[in-house]
């Protein structure tokens, strides 16, 4: 939830009065208080002028978020790997995120060449092939995909991708898990 109260309490760490923060801002001194005060609810444009003036980030005024509610850093990214697949899954979302979407990087070593089992879940995918080339089993059809393709489907038709090419297969996917 936004704190509005951290707006003053930063203005004034910075040592500025709300006249001083209005002109930074563009703003009038009025909505700046009423805003410190939780009167109103800035807008993205009024919000985005008061973090920019106070040089701090957006998401420093919302309570119980801290960096790894939204940054995922690569070292410290969560993977999950199938030996016997040859597939890593690196996920590219915040472990404690609130939404239903799901941001995977999908990593294929070649040499896959077993048709595999084919699964459905709720919900949709959407993915990209990065580097290589991916076989996506979409129902009774199979796509050949390469790198720059993508493609959109709903996780109840039963699917399955694998590497037939001769190098490493990575791909971004998006999953709504609704």
């Amino acid at each position: 939830m936004f704190n509005g109260g951290k707006i003053r309490q930063v203005r004034k760490e910075k040592g500025l009065t709300l006249q001083e923060l209005a002109q930074r801002t563009g703003l009038s001194p009025s909505l700046i208080s009423q805003i410190e005060r939780q009167r109103v609810d800035p807008t993205v444009s009024t919000f985005w002028k008061i973090c920019s003036s106070l040089n701090i980030p957006l998401n420093f005024f919302f309570e119980g978020r801290s960096e790894e509610s939204f940054v995922v850093r690569k070292e410290r990214r969560r993977i999950v790997e199938l030996a016997d697949a040859n597939v890593k899954y690196h996920d590219l979302t915040p472990p404690n995120k609130s939404g239903t979407a799901d941001f995977i990087l999908v990593e294929i070593q070649p040499g896959n060449k077993t048709k595999p089992e084919l699964i459905s879940h709720a919900g949709e995918e959407c993915g990209y092939i990065l580097q290589g080339s991916l076989k996506v089993f979409l129902g009774d059809k199979a796509f050949d995909l390469h790198e720059g393709d993508s493609i959109y489907f709903p996780s109840t038709t039963p699917h399955r991708y694998m590497n037939t090419g001769n190098e490493v297969s990575i791909s971004l996917w998006a999953m709504n898990l609704k």
